[in-house]
């Protein structure tokens, strides 16, 4: 019996208590649930679209409580959380006093597949990359299938998988390569999660209200790795000291990425050319499709990944031409009196809110804000020679506020909405209003998808 058949039939009229109804606790309570387990699920919120989730699981013949955790979710063999609920919540230091198991949405799916794992990490630039990676591992030999936290929770990809008759018993999908971006919250609970490719981006200061100091947050981070062989690769950023200290005495094969040349590294730059390590040319830096020397690491990040996998150097360069890019990450939205509006609301820490600051020439009216995660807004005074002036909203308001007003013109304003027309007030023509909050969206907000759609249609409505 192979690994994940050992796991499947073992889940057979198991208890599963699921904490969070959210998309992933949903995704847990379905496969579980598939699998023959007795499923029940908690959330301590009342939302509609908890409500909603939790009507269409009873349909399924899953119970379940909303608005409050009763003792009902300690009757119970194994406890599987989504990843917003942090390990030092009440509910998870209860069950670890009381002797339950408790494992994260990313360990529990991956005990039910022998797919291939590409995992990929890192402070910014995740989601652009596993969308392009995924682009590169379509072949006839390789299915990707993006999953994780991208808004496609890796628990609906592995029961998809297992209802697929192309799924045999023995070895599963033999195509199929999940391509899964991971948070450093999803790595807080994992034991046995173990991809075959481990890429890092970077790292800085991020979710610090969660992880409380940098060092917790880089060791969430580099759990993605935990498991890892040497029969498995780690591929991470050659330019970003602190990965390659933190990982360089692991057992794994080690690939860098740059665009300074290494004999370590598949691909780098030559004379504006992307090349590999024979030094033949793959294509010109004008031919790629998306601009920015962060999205140049993300890129050569995503190739070298491909490579791994068997991706041949032609596929990866026609993914390298024609990706532009992924919606609410430095997307632009319009042109009103000619003032261009860009909508960065993936933009959620500071260091991505520098990236987008450092990809325009033009003049920016800054909007910053949502709900603050800890980060230091006062790393964006270097930048008082492109920012024009700064509309602070939301939650994190008074903080950015009170860091910022120094040096810069800084309004406050409740709601998005209004700081939108607000900088509509505040621009001038051949000036650029940048939506890069720098913050987590919850305060007014569903996600950041919702904040970037509705930042999109809020621009949409200026100056009817």
């Amino acid at each position: 019996m192979n690994r994940a058949n050992k796991y499947i039939s073992e889940m057979k009229n198991r208890s599963v208590t699921v904490i969070g109804l959210g998309r992933s606790g949903a995704a847990i309570s379905r496969l579980a649930n598939y699998l023959g387990s007795k499923v029940f699920i908690s959330d301590d919120t009342s939302s509609q679209s908890v409500k909603e989730n939790l009507e269409s699981l009873e349909s399924l013949g899953v119970q379940g409580e909303i608005d409050g955790h009763s003792n009902k979710i300690f009757h119970t063999d194994l406890i599987v959380i989504s990843p917003g609920v942090a390990a030092d919540s009440p509910v998870v230091l209860e069950a670890q006093k009381r002797g339950i198991k408790v494992i994260g949405e990313i360990e529990f799916a991956g005990l039910f597949t022998n797919s291939s794992i590409i995992g990929v990490t890192g402070s910014n630039g995740k989601s652009t990359t596993v969308h392009a990676l995924v682009k590169m591992c379509q072949s006839e030999e390789i299915n990707g299938v993006l999953a994780g936290n991208v808004g496609f929770p890796f628990s609906d990809k592995v029961l998809e998988e297992l209802q697929n008759p192309a799924c045999t018993e023995e070895i599963g999908d033999p195509k199929l390569v999940y391509v899964l971006e991971i948070s450093s919250f999803q790595m807080e609970f994992i034991e046995n999660f173990h991809p075959y490719i481990s890429i890092f981006l970077n790292i800085s200061p991020d979710h610090l209200d969660r992880h409380k100091t940098f060092d917790n947050y880089l060791t969430a981070k580099l759990r993605l790795a935990e498991n890892q062989t040497e029969q498995d690769y780690i591929i991470f950023n050659a330019d970003d000291q602190i990965l390659a200290d933190a990982l360089k005495k692991h057992k794994a094969k080690k690939i860098t990425f740059s665009p300074k040349y290494s004999d370590k590294s598949i691909y780098s730059i030559n004379n504006s050319n992307v090349i590999n390590k024979e030094y033949a040319k793959l294509t010109n830096l004008e031919n790629i499709g998306l601009p920015g020397r962060h999205n140049l690491y993300n890129l050569l990040a995503a190739a070298s990944g491909a490579h791994c996998l068997g991706i041949s150097d032609a596929r990866i360069t026609d993914v390298m031409h024609s990706f532009k890019g992924i919606p609410h990450r430095l997307e632009s939205i319009a042109k009103i009196n000619g003032i261009e509006y860009i909508n960065d609301s993936k933009a959620t820490n500071i260091d991505a809110v520098k990236v987008a600051i450092e990809s325009f020439e033009k003049p920016i009216i800054l909007i910053l804000g949502g709900l603050a995660k800890g980060n230091d807004f006062a790393e964006l005074l270097q930048f008082k020679n492109r920012i024009k002036c700064i509309v602070a909203y939301g939650n994190a308001k008074d903080i950015i506020h009170e860091e910022l007003y120094s040096t810069f013109d800084v309004s406050k304003i409740k709601l998005l909405q209004g700081a939108i027309k607000l900088s509509y007030q505040k621009a001038e023509s051949g000036e650029i209003v940048l939506l890069s909050p720098g913050c987590a969206s919850f305060d007014q907000f569903k996600n950041f998808e919702d904040r970037g759609i509705k930042f999109a249609q809020w621009v949409m409505e200026l100056g009817k």
